[in-house]
């Protein structure tokens, strides 16, 4: 099997996107450490800090969303990241009872992060995809595909299995 890269995503002779998202992962991770002493300072506002994930790390792990199908691994890895950047951005939170400080549950960090989650960003960016291959010529092949119109007959007999 031949690999290489093409425009920043990993290609195959067979192509498994799974590993294309396993190094979507390990290039946001770097991305993530790379500017973490960034999320965790104090000098920062934590509107700039959403500005920093937005533009940086997010833009790096969607990169090639469009065609993506996710499985529920996947998508339980994308809201673990997600949860885990946000909770740095953020930081513990001081019980006013106790006087002790915790971390943040998921639904005070999403009422927190006024930006759309992850999901409604790989969805929005789908649909500007749809949107595109619509728009396609209808002998292009993305177009054929998008609507469901393959050239050409069925074999005789059933289907080889595979």
């Amino acid at each position: 099997m031949e690999l290489f890269k093409y425009l920043g995503i990993n290609t195959k002779n067979k192509y498994f996107i799974q590993e294309e998202i396993k190094s979507r992962f390990k290039l946001g991770n770097t991305c993530y450490h790379s500017v973490l002493n960034l999320l965790s300072s104090s000098l920062l506002s934590k509107n700039l800090k959403i500005k920093i994930y937005r533009t940086v790390i997010l833009s790096v792990i969607l990169y090639g969303c469009e065609t993506w199908s996710l499985t529920l691994r996947e998508k339980r890895r994308l809201r673990v990241f997600e949860l885990r950047v946000l909770r740095r951005i953020f930081g513990p939170k001081r019980d006013e009872v106790t006087k002790e400080w915790r971390k943040l549950q998921n639904e005070e960090l999403y009422d927190q992060y006024s930006s759309p989650s992850i999901f409604r960003a790989i969805k929005s960016r789908r649909m500007g995809w749809a949107g595109h291959v619509a728009r396609m010529g209808k002998r292009r092949g993305e177009y054929r595909v998008l609507v469901g119109k393959p050239d050409g007959k069925r074999p005789r007999w059933r289907p080889r299995r595979k």
